[in-house]
């Protein structure tokens, strides 16, 4: 089955409410997001029940594409409103409740983007002009280029002289066991990815450290989950409580039909990051094949270079120098 690229924001696989509490995945947020009991309509009609099952891994969100006639990693970078039009928008939700209806200004109400950027697939467009989502946002992509600070993090996991991404994937011949590879981006065009590691997110696997940063790419759909509970709100929350596969961020199917839902802690009212999680349970092991690469140590690949077809009991076991 086909593992759907994550170009929009993903519907949770419940619907949900609103609750006037503080949230515990968003500082300085004044409600909670929580799924109710009944599964989403959308979900039901993509025949939700045959989704192939993966887990949310907690980075943040890239895209291979093409760039300058290459393939390039793209980060995530949505195009938001001017402080006045924002403003405006959540005056209008506070009173309303519905952003759907709001009318925008395409041409004034948002700032100006950076060059190169692109729109995520599946953005509305209106008079033919991109419109933005329910949250007044207009999701899309800019180039990861060499040299770029605020980037830098994710270059750290390519290296576009070789056109190659450090990826983290099972093991082949041991799907229970993970391993960190070398991938072509040739053979990531059009897909999307986690960016995952030490500074991203807090860092809930525990990866690297400050004075050795490590960051590796995870393609979407790649970590299946083989015994889901029911899909069903009481049996899941069961399943992330009790389960050692539970251990995760959420969940993400994908549907026959390219559709996505997601379930995540929050949404259950559960807490994340957790101490251990189910991705640290895994041995890891690095293969790198650079039989034909020099390694340069002040580069992330070139140190992984160092520790090539080295094996460890956990991600959090790896340290660079």
């Amino acid at each position: 089955m086909p593992r759907g690229s994550v170009q929009q924001k993903i519907s949770c696989v419940f619907v949900t409410q609103v609750k006037d509490e503080p949230s515990c995945k968003r500082e300085q947020q004044m409600f909670k997001v929580l799924a109710t009991e009944t599964l989403h309509p959308l979900a039901q009609s993509a025949a939700i029940d045959s989704a192939l099952a993966t887990e949310k891994v907690d980075g943040t969100c890239c895209y291979v594409t093409t760039h300058k006639g290459l393939p390039y990693l793209w980060a995530r970078y949505d195009r938001k409103p001017t402080k006045q039009a924002e403003k405006r928008f959540k005056k209008y939700i506070h009173s309303k409740g519905n952003s759907k209806d709001f009318a925008w200004n395409v041409d004034e109400d948002f700032k100006v983007v950076p060059d190169f950027w692109i729109p995520a697939k599946g953005v509305k467009q209106s008079n033919g002009k991109l419109y933005p989502d329910e949250n007044g946002h207009i999701p899309g992509w800019v180039p990861v280029e060499n040299g770029n600070k605020q980037y830098c993090w994710h270059s750290s996991a390519i290296d576009y002289t070789l056109g190659v991404a450090l990826v983290l994937k099972p093991k082949i011949e041991d799907p229970e066991s993970l391993e960190i590879c070398l991938v072509h981006l040739s053979n990531l065009l059009e897909q999307t990815l986690e960016l995952i590691g030490t500074n991203i997110n807090g860092n809930p696997y525990g990866i690297g450290n400050k004075k050795n940063p490590i960051h590796l790419l995870v393609p979407h759909g790649t970590f299946l989950i083989k015994d889901l509970a029911a899909l069903d709100h009481n049996s899941l929350m069961s399943w992330f409580e009790h389960c050692e596969e539970g251990k995760v961020e959420g969940i993400v199917w994908h549907c026959k039909d390219g559709s996505l839902f997601k379930l995540h802690r929050h949404h259950l009212g559960l807490h994340w990051p957790l101490n251990d999680t189910h991705l640290n349970s895994k041995p890891v092991s690095i293969r790198l094949d650079l039989c034909k690469y020099e390694g340069d140590s002040s580069t992330l690949l070139g140190r992984f270079s160092k520790k090539d077809t080295q094996s460890y009991d956990r991600l959090k076991d790896i340290l660079l120098d």
